[in-house]
């Protein structure tokens, strides 16, 4: 055997030795982790598929409820959206609860829409945006069946130049106004609306034609 060949050899068998004391060492708590990996992909690959089921079964629920009220179904639907807003998943219970609102009022029902709405926005545990959709909707449907001090005390905090709701806000109000013979606070309220350049157009066109009707009216100097 020549010298080369013997070393060869020699570090062959080195190599195999450290092989194998690695493997003891760290053997283990490799197939360990190698588990783990395995255990955790088919875990979060169920959990996708369960939460998708879930979510998936919720939509369709959504769907079929907002069929019904097209179809004039209230009271059927009405029922599918209060199993949704007990067992619907993600954000179809909250949505299910806005719709049923919806109905009720859409049924004649505008004091029960109203309550509902009013409990929607006193929800703390709801973002703000939805909360604030929540004060609109109350208040667009209390400018036909409430007071001023009714749609005011929803909406007025809505109002400020920063919001995003401002523009719904401002209309909502200066309708009530002009009910109740406000016409210079419902002129304001349509003149900031016409003026302001974030407004959407048809909103400043609104806006625009009130204050039309309100001066010509002679109700204002």
């Amino acid at each position: 055997m020549s010298d080369d060949s013997f070393i060869r050899e020699v570090n062959e068998e080195m190599r195999r030795d450290q092989a194998h004391a690695l493997w003891d060492r760290f053997g283990p708590a490799l197939l360990a982790l190698a588990i783990l990996v395995v255990v955790g992909t088919a875990a979060f690959v169920g959990y996708r598929y369960w939460d998708e089921t879930r979510a998936n079964r919720s939509g369709d629920a959504f769907s079929q409820a907002l069929k019904l009220a097209n179809e004039g179904k209230s009271d059927e639907a009405l029922t599918a959206l209060a199993a949704l807003e007990k067992d619907g998943y993600g954000a179809y219970p909250l949505l299910a609860r806005m719709r049923a609102a919806t109905v009720k009022a859409d049924k004649g029902n505008v004091a029960a829409a109203v309550k509902d709405f009013d409990e929607v926005a006193a929800d703390t545990d709801i973002p703000s945006g939805l909360r604030d959709m929540a004060r609109i909707r109350a208040a667009l449907l209390l400018v036909d069946h409430g007071s001023f001090a009714d749609v005011s005390s929803r909406v007025e905090t809505l109002t400020a130049d920063t919001n995003p709701l401002r523009h719904t806000a401002r209309e909502a109000l200066g309708l009530a106004a002009w009910k109740e013979g406000k016409a210079t606070d419902a002129l304001k309220l349509f003149d900031q609306i016409a003026s302001d350049d974030g407004a959407p157009r048809n909103a400043r066109e609104r806006a625009t034609l009130m204050s039309e009707l309100i001066r010509g009216s002679g109700s204002v100097s």
